[in-house]
């Protein structure tokens, strides 16, 4: 790709350079708060349909960055992806979340998982990521993503979403040595999945460990962190990848971060269980930060909002090494007018605070 970034900040941020002010993107940004986005989804005819086919993908990843002055896409995809790809019969019913229907409940049946071909069952990724990459022409970066293997594990091996993923933890507890090797495959596959990623445009890799809270210390170590630091070295060996910043996302696991920053990503994301100034102290200065807003705050007031707003940058202070973001994903219920607000105040505020 030869297009010339014209907004780099997000970049600068997440290497810990000064910026002129805060960048910020969102969680979610491409999603059904936005009018167009549920356009889209209708002719698309459902989720899965707008997320594998690129044109679609492509018009819903860009969507957010019309309406406001965002410093980042993210593409359009889920972190289910590789676990369908594997052959595990993802589906969406209505109102319930994803489902499997073939979950993994035996030896037998992770045994058979394998990496699944990146220029096979995954390409049309692929094929996103280039068309997303092609139609910004350098506004701002693109960030490629997946889930992490413990939160890809929890779907396959529960078959749908729960409160507590107790089967696989049940796994971890009775067969470690099962549990272990799904882990493994998974963050092979994981690594292939994001390293094609860079290869095909990306510009920052982000991995969701959206169920690592779940997890109890020492379980969080073996069974979440070791994975993603597998991911991470792999990246770093490949002649692609290694050239791009990669984001930890693991919700309710702040308690973790100084050990997820010697991981050697790049960045880690904050969810709003955390006060900045406290997660700042104990990543001492290895690795930038993004977050961290409460998704709820989004549906208050502007003035709410704004003031909220101010109060994550001044608890993060005038340091480089900030990105903005929601604590989680922003919520269907949100007024789009409401993110407006945020974006220009975070852009506004964070000159501000550097004295511009």
């Amino acid at each position: 790709m030869t297009d010339v970034l014209k907004n780099d900040r997000f970049l600068r941020a997440l290497r810990r350079e000064p910026t002129d002010t805060t960048p910020i993107w969102v969680m979610r940004q491409a999603g059904r708060y936005l009018p167009e986005y549920r356009a889209t989804r209708e002719r698309a005819g459902s989720f899965l349909g707008l997320a594998q086919h690129p044109e679609y993908a492509c018009e819903v990843t860009l969507q957010p960055l019309e309406r406001f002055e965002l410093d980042a896409a993210i593409l359009f995809s889920d972190i289910l992806t590789i676990p369908d790809a594997m052959g595990l019969g993802l589906s969406f019913a209505h109102g319930e979340g994803p489902q499997f229907a073939r979950p993994l409940r035996t030896a037998a049946d992770i045994d058979k998982l394998a990496v699944p071909d990146m220029d096979g069952e995954l390409r049309y990724v692929m094929d996103a990521v280039r068309l997303i990459r092609r139609e910004l022409h350098g506004r701002a970066p693109l960030i490629g993503f997946s889930g992490s293997p413990w939160t890809l594990a929890c779907y396959m091996v529960e078959g749908h979403g729960s409160r507590d993923f107790a089967t696989l933890k049940a796994m971890c507890w009775n067969e470690p040595k099962l549990a272990h090797q799904l882990l493994d495959t998974l963050a092979r596959a994981v690594a292939a999945y994001l390293i094609a990623q860079a290869e095909a445009g990306a510009q920052a890799l982000m991995i969701f460990d959206t169920w690592g809270g779940l997890l109890g210390p020492a379980p969080f170590r073996e069974f979440s962190l070791r994975s993603m630091a597998q991911i991470v070295a792999a990246l770093k060996a490949d002649p692609t990848a290694r050239e791009l910043p990669v984001i930890l996302f693991s919700k309710g696991a702040g308690m973790h971060l100084a050990e997820m920053a010697d991981s050697g990503c790049a960045a880690l994301g904050v969810d709003w269980t955390i006060d900045l100034a406290d997660a700042r102290r104990a990543v001492a200065g290895k690795v930038a930060l993004q977050g961290n807003l409460d998704p709820a705050v989004m549906r208050a007031s502007p003035e709410v909002i704004r003031r909220e707003a101010r109060a994550v940058l001044d608890s993060y202070g005038n340091h480089p090494g900030h990105v903005f973001n929601l604590g989680h994903g922003i919520t269907p219920e949100v007024d789009p007018e409401h993110l407006k607000v945020l974006v220009d105040e975070v852009h506004a505020y964070g000159r501000a605070l550097r004295g511009a």
